[in-house]
């Protein structure tokens, strides 16, 4: 049978028991619409425990034989947000003696987390960096590099970090080439600056940006590889 916690509200403006009619409360829960105050819910003898630490919050909960999710109304969200638990004072010192027992075990394993994460992150990079040299040959393998890796910083929500990036889509990825060209290769970031409209000033700069990517595609320009032609567009 699915447990159902009760749900304690930390007020946003002062209200009072409707019950023993104490306040301002700290913490409450609404029956029937009206506050009651924890000792009058029965819930008095909990203690809080913020959100923050998965393990210790985890192991609280499954020892705590009776515990409450506390929660705050987000105003510009407009919605009530987690902050915590109430949970019994035995029950959290139990938790936290756990979690202290095995603190070096769950560090080992955060750490080949981590290691495994850096590993895949690096593998996306350069497949993202490969491809980019394989659609546009006379590029510069350094600002290959450089793209890529700013295109799938973990995160970020750019097109490396997409599904259509990770596939290695074509438009994804010469659309990840394209933003870097726009923002190095031209002046649109000192339109922006000078209150040009971000469409006005990206109809600026297509042209350019137009040049340089042919320009990648064609091949090797002479005797420097990869140096786009001077347009003369680019800011001192």
């Amino acid at each position: 049978m699915d447990l159902v916690a009760p749900v304690v509200v930390e007020p946003l403006r002062r209200r009072r028991c409707s019950e023993c009619h104490r306040g301002p409360l700290e913490r409450m829960i609404v029956e029937y619409g009206r506050p009651v105050c924890l000792d009058c819910a029965d819930l008095g003898h909990l203690v809080f425990l913020r959100r923050g630490d998965t393990a210790l919050t985890r192991r609280a909960r499954e020892q705590s034989a009776l515990w409450a999710v506390v929660v705050r109304h987000n105003r510009r969200r407009t919605r009530y947000e987690r902050q915590g638990l109430l949970v019994e004072e035995a029950a959290l010192a139990r938790a936290e003696a756990a979690c202290l027992a095995d603190t070096e075990a769950r560090a080992r394993r955060r750490a080949r987390d981590a290691e495994r994460r850096a590993v895949r992150d690096a593998g996306v990079t350069e497949a993202l960096r490969a491809e980019i040299l394989r659609l546009f040959p006379a590029m510069p393998s350094e600002r290959a590099t450089e793209i890529a890796v700013h295109a799938s910083a973990k995160g970020s929500g750019r097109v490396g970090r997409t599904a259509a990036g990770r596939a290695l889509d074509r438009g994804a990825v010469t659309a990840a080439v394209r933003a870097s060209v726009r923002h190095v290769d031209t002046p649109y970031d000192a339109l922006l600056m000078r209150g040009v409209p971000r469409h006005q000033a990206r109809t600026r700069v297509s042209p350019t940006i137009e040049t340089v990517l042919r320009a990648w595609r064609a091949g090797p320009f002479g005797s420097d590889r990869g140096t786009p032609p001077d347009t003369g567009t680019r800011p001192a």
